[in-house]
């Protein structure tokens, strides 16, 4: 199968699911709901999909940290949010990552790595604390692990997009930042 049906057909396959995203009966939230949701939100669509595609574009053992480091620190936001701290402008936060990593990948940055680490963590305490602040913590034991690991999966496809699907010079990937940057910019200042 070419690549290109690949991703058509992980796409197709896991539209299906897209449904049971939210809250399951009684206000209890599953593995599966919290698996789902991340699926949902175009930001965090957009954003994750982003983070796989510019760590693709960099080299050697950094192609590893924007993944790692967002889903760690994605942790540390729920976790904050679960403990009652605010997150002021969170909206906004969350756009600015959304342009942001649109940016990275349109044009293929390659930043120092203590700032592309730092850049990620801040963005994934936004995403984070969004999600957290969702429900409450005595929900959230298996819907927590559930959007890490969709989380981590969106990263997956981006990086997978970026290194297999798209064209030797990078240019459909450039293009797929661009216009998320547009989108980002457009959720800003909507």
């Amino acid at each position: 199968m070419k690549p290109t049906r690949r991703a058509l057909f992980l796409t197709a396959a896991l539209l299906p699911g897209l449904a049971w995203a939210h809250a399951e009966a009684g206000g209890h939230f599953s593995l599966f709901s919290g698996f789902s949701h991340p699926f949902l939100g175009g930001a965090h669509l957009l954003a994750m999909l982003m983070v796989g595609l510019w760590a693709a574009q960099q080299q050697g053992w950094r192609r590893a940290l924007p993944p790692l480091v967002f889903v760690g620190f994605m942790a540390v936001g729920s976790l904050l949010a679960y403990a009652g701290l605010t997150l002021p402008a969170t909206e906004s936060g969350i756009a600015l990552s959304v342009l942001a990593l649109g940016l990275f990948a349109a044009f293929a940055v390659r930043l120092p790595a203590a700032v592309a680490l730092a850049v990620i963590a801040g963005f994934a305490v936004f995403h984070g604390h969004a999600h957290g602040a969702e429900l409450p913590l005595a929900s959230s034991f298996g819907y927590l692990p559930g959007y890490l690991a969709a989380t981590a999966l969106l990263h997956g496809i981006g990086y997978a997009f970026a290194s297999r699907v798209v064209d030797s010079r990078g240019a459909i990937a450039r293009s797929a930042g661009g216009a998320t940057a547009v989108t980002g910019l457009a959720w800003l200042l909507g």
